[in-house]
């Protein structure tokens, strides 16, 4: 049976070294952030989720949720109690603003805990993160009204949210959608439509789920110009809150997954179902993109969270596992065999995801910072910095991060050798759990696109040199201080190899480009090396600090140095390899007839 602990002491370390959140202590809502609170909020809320959500992982894998004949669907065996815990302790309420009945924590707290959740339960921290995303839509596009009638029960957990975008006939293509939204002369809308891929779309959970769903009014522009946002309710709501009739949508069914079986993921069809608009006509994807953009650094943290469960099971299973001699000689002649630790391939495995884990944790913790001060930062500047760097990132957060994800829980079951191919060591189900956030909210294709092809040229370049001074700096403030010399010079090696990428996309994307997607998935990653490179660079300079000064758990800071050094002698290097493909251009990918790809 696998287990899991929460990573309390490296997220202090990250929150405290990294992220700076007490020295943040004077803006809104983070006067509610002290470090006793905040400790709090970590010990209660990775005992709670790793007490409540984590044994019902399994149960949820392997029962899935049912479909009745009247399109209700149940969740797996204990998933409603477990909810109402959730809801009833007020771990719904943490980040959400204070006067619709949050708690008004910094995002970077609560997302801290969000990690924790999803390490303990992916498919069952999905019902909450949906919601989360919705009220962050209602919050920026909606209307008073519809603020005041649906997020304070959203807040609190009472009823769920969705985000309806996908249907049969187009994926990353909405401009495609046929879902109407006809006007009823009374400002409401009749939605008719098939809607796919629906997380948390029909459940037991809530007493009412709150759907945003997409889709096109009369007349509109046969394009993604023609989209509006809806706002469609399970049950209609009166306007004192209480609910109404049934409104006219169903679950037609559940889809059959490789993975996250505890999460109902529907196709929901509305069928002349009762709608309101949210924000302006045919401005529904600019609104829906708040939502999407809150929920890819979600995926990201999927990533992040599925790791390190995996991790932490594969470092048990070889501490306990004994197969084999070292090389160098028996370490434990009293014993029949060594441990896996012994082996160097096997360790290789473990600190390529110890590394990496470490590192997507503080670019995760680091990336919810930038949200919180993109709307709260006293000064105009930082407020416009923070944004342009999550904005810039995001699809790095969640491409690269679930790319890694997926490559550290792959390892971590090869660590486990046969046992990690069988069920009942809980292996597989992490890899295939990790596989899905590679693919929705848009592959990784599309963020490596979104990057190169939207995010670089963004205002003039002002994010990615942004970006680009940031590093620079750190890494000229760091040159000084031999503990991280090393460091310094491979990271800034890395940051060369970025940035000549980055002209070699300005001077050849305009001839052909076709050179700046072939090159976009390398780009993405070139980044996210640089990008986890500076997190470790500030964890690695505050590790020798505190030895320097005699504080802190001496092993926990030796062992930081220890992974910098193995980030930067293992992982920093392959920048190199990732300009050199980005610059062999498109030619040799496109040059093939598509004919030429099919067997003889």
């Amino acid at each position: 049976m696998p287990q899991y602990n929460p990573p309390i002491r490296d997220t202090r370390f990250v929150l405290d070294h990294v992220v700076g959140l007490q020295s943040r202590a004077n803006l809104p809502g983070f006067e509610n952030a002290t470090a006793d609170m905040v400790d709090a909020v970590l010990e209660e809320g990775g005992r709670f989720v790793a007490e409540v959500l984590f044994p019902l992982n399994q149960v949820g894998d392997q029962q899935g949720c049912t479909r009745h004949p009247d399109g209700s669907v149940t969740t797996p065996e204990g998933f409603k109690a477990a909810y109402d815990q959730l809801r009833e302790a007020g771990w719904m309420t943490l980040g959400a603003p204070e006067q619709f009945g949050g708690q008004g924590m910094p995002h970077t707290v609560s997302t801290a805990f969000e990690e924790y959740m999803i390490s303990a339960n992916m498919a069952f921290a999905m019902y909450p993160g949906l919601t989360h995303g919705a009220i962050a839509a209602l919050l920026a596009k909606g209307s008073d009204e519809q603020k005041a009638l649906y997020v304070p029960r959203m807040v609190s957990g009472e009823w769920g949210g969705t985000m309806n975008l996908t249907e049969p006939h187009c994926g990353t293509d909405l401009g495609l959608i046929k879902t109407k939204a006809e006007p009823q002369g009374d400002g409401s809308y009749a939605i008719t439509g098939t809607k796919i891929f629906i997380s948390s779309g029909e459940h037991d959970l809530t007493d009412n789920i709150i759907h945003l769903v997409l889709a096109k009014t009369p007349g509109a522009p046969d394009s993604s110009k023609g989209i509006s946002l809806f706002v469609v309710p399970k049950f209609l709501v009166n306007e004192d809150g209480s609910l109404g009739e049934r409104n006219a949508l169903s679950c037609g069914s559940i889809e059959h997954k490789m993975g996250i079986h505890g999460n109902s993921t529907c196709v929901m069809n509305y069928d002349g179902a009762t709608g309101w608009l949210v924000g302006e006509e045919m401005k529904g994807l600019a609104a829906m993109f708040i939502m999407m953009n809150a929920a890819r650094l979600g995926v990201g943290l999927q990533g992040l969270g599925v790791a390190e469960v995996a991790y932490q099971n594969a470092v048990q299973y070889a501490h306990d596992r004994r197969q084999g001699r070292a090389l160098t000689g028996a370490k434990e002649p009293g014993e029949k065999a060594d441990t896996l630790f012994v082996h160097p391939d096997v360790r290789r495995m473990l600190m390529e995801a110890k590394a990496l884990t470490e590192g997507l944790r503080a670019l995760c913790l680091w990336g919810a910072m930038q949200v919180d001060l993109s709307h709260k930062a006293q000064d105009e500047a930082e407020r416009q910095l923070a944004d342009d760097l999550i904005g810039l990132l995001t699809p790095v957060i969640k491409g690269y991060g679930t790319d890694k994800g997926y490559d550290i829980a792959t390892a971590a079951q090869q660590v486990y050798g046969g046992h990690g191919y069988i069920a009942e060591w809980g292996m597989e189900q992490y890899v295939r759990d990790a596989r899905i956030a590679q693919i929705y909210e848009g592959t990784n294709g599309v963020q490596a696109m979104d990057l190169v092809g939207r995010k670089l040229a963004q205002n003039g370049g002002r994010a990615v040199q942004a970006f680009f001074k940031l590093v620079g700096d750190e890494i000229a403030a760091a040159k000084g201080e031999e503990a991280v010399a090393d460091f310094v010079g491979r990271l800034e090696r890395a940051l060369n190899e970025l940035q000549a990428a980055t002209m070699w996309f300005l001077q050849n994307g305009m001839k052909n480009p076709e050179h700046v997607g072939a090159g976009a998935h390398s780009y993405m990653h070139l980044m996210g090396i640089v990008a986890t490179g500076l997190m470790w660079l500030r964890m690695a300079r505050a590790a020798s600090g505190l030895l320097a000064a005699g504080e802190g758990d001496a092993k926990f800071l030796n062992a930081k140095l220890v992974t910098a050094r193995f980030y930067a002698e293992r992982i920093l290097p392959d920048a190199g390899a990732l300009r050199r493909k980005i610059e062999g251009g498109a030619e040799s990918i496109m040059a093939l007839d598509p004919e030429l790809f099919m067997a003889a």
